[in-house]
């Protein structure tokens, strides 16, 4: 029993520890803020994906509310959620590369370009399960642009 205990105490150190160093590690708003969206997109997204692949069933009331989450989304202004020196050169919590400051016309353009992605989404999600299987193609190339060009890659 007192073996159970010491393990057991063993594996609850380290996740409080564990949990504090997460919890640190996205201490700037800035960058939380940023990522909350993308989780948002993210969220939405997956869930037109899974549709437009046949993993889910197309269900367009689902797929309306995604469409005009992320439509809502790319409306958001995220001007004070990308400030100088929030950067993963500069911080561990973000994949943002440094090269996103150097390139902001390029970013906006981007940004514009996703904009458009999620609207012409937002006009097909609805409609019917090919319109939104023609609008996800755009779409994900709107959000894969940016992220190429301007995120560290997956590992």
């Amino acid at each position: 029993m007192r073996k159970f205990a010491f393990i057991t105490m063993l594996g609850l150190t380290a996740a409080l520890q564990s949990g504090a160093s997460v919890a640190d590690e996205a201490s700037n708003p800035a960058v939380k803020a940023r990522m909350a969206v993308m989780q948002l997109y993210a969220n939405n997204l997956g869930q037109l994906g899974a549709m437009a692949r046949g993993n889910s069933d197309y269900n367009s009331d689902a797929a309306s509310a995604a469409a005009n989450n992320l439509a809502l989304l790319v409306q958001l202004d995220q001007s004070t959620w990308w400030p100088q020196g929030t950067d993963s050169e500069m911080l561990t919590e973000t994949r943002a590369l440094p090269a996103l400051w150097q390139n902001f016309p390029d970013v906006m353009a981007k940004g514009a370009a996703l904009g458009e992605a999620a609207q012409a989404m937002q006009a097909a999600a609805g409609s019917d399960l090919a319109s939104l299987q023609a609008a996800m193609g755009p779409l994900g190339a709107a959000c894969g642009a940016c992220h190429k060009a301007y995120r560290v890659p997956d590992e």
